[in-house]
């Protein structure tokens, strides 16, 4: 008998909206790819995109065996984990009394999860020694997003994911202007970096993640925590 289940499952969208797909991958206990599917929704935003493939997920997974679902997008983890619920106490309405974006989805999502045993695990999407099941399962509605044609295979023919692009490291600079200090290492220090809250969570360059509404800073070609910009300067 299977003791348990590692699958986990994407979203994507060229344009947010734009063309739009959702894929899984499932893999066995150990974490090895097994099967994989993707398929194209037209004309979407990312956040169906990612309840889609949570939803096709699950569809094509047994109930009875316990599953872990990887996947990288809060938003779909936190809708069935914290706020599934609220909004059914509230008639599927927000804590604002707005309706629910997406209901008809999450209910699905609802009617699939009743009785089963499911972990979420969130996992940071395109970092450089990433989770493969999330890199793949990436590549494969990316792929269907741009083509919107459907696939689907076995552990012989996945989608090979791109190359994660690591963070850069800063060029060197030399100061000039002499001593009066007028060089590039003294307009560095001049309060030109640009700091923001961040709209989104995010990880930064030295893999801790932040959280939506924290101070982030650019970090060589990326946005991370402020002292480490500093560290960069």
């Amino acid at each position: 008998m299977v003791e348990r289940v590692i699958a986990a499952c994407d979203g994507a969208a060229k344009g947010n909206p734009g063309p739009a797909a959702w894929a899984y991958v499932v893999a066995d206990g150990a974490g090895a790819p097994q099967r994989w599917e993707a398929g194209p929704l037209g004309h979407s935003t990312n956040n169906i995109g990612e309840l889609t493939a949570l939803q096709q997920l699950l569809s094509a997974t047994d109930p009875a065996v316990p599953l872990e679902v990887r996947l990288d997008s809060t938003y779909t983890r936190d809708s069935v984990t914290k706020w599934l619920k609220g909004w059914k106490r509230n008639g599927w309405k927000t804590a604002a009394g707005k309706p629910v974006a997406n209901r008809e989805l999450i209910q699905r999502i609802d009617e699939l999860l009743e009785g089963r045993d499911v972990t979420f695990v969130y996992v940071p999407a395109h970092q450089v020694d990433g989770d493969p099941l999330n890199a793949i399962a990436d590549k494969a509605a990316s792929d269907a997003a741009r083509t919107q044609q459907a696939a689907a295979g076995t552990a012989a023919d996945l989608p090979v994911p791109d190359p994660a692009a690591a963070a850069k490291a800063p060029k060197a600079r030399t100061a000039s202007g002499g001593a009066g200090g007028t060089g590039a290492a003294a307009k560095r220090s001049g309060g030109t970096s640009r700091t923001l809250n961040a709209r989104f969570p995010g990880t930064c360059p030295c893999s801790r993640p932040y959280a939506k509404g924290d101070k982030i800073t650019k970090v060589g070609s990326s946005w991370g925590h402020p002292e480490c910009a500093a560290a960069h300067a």
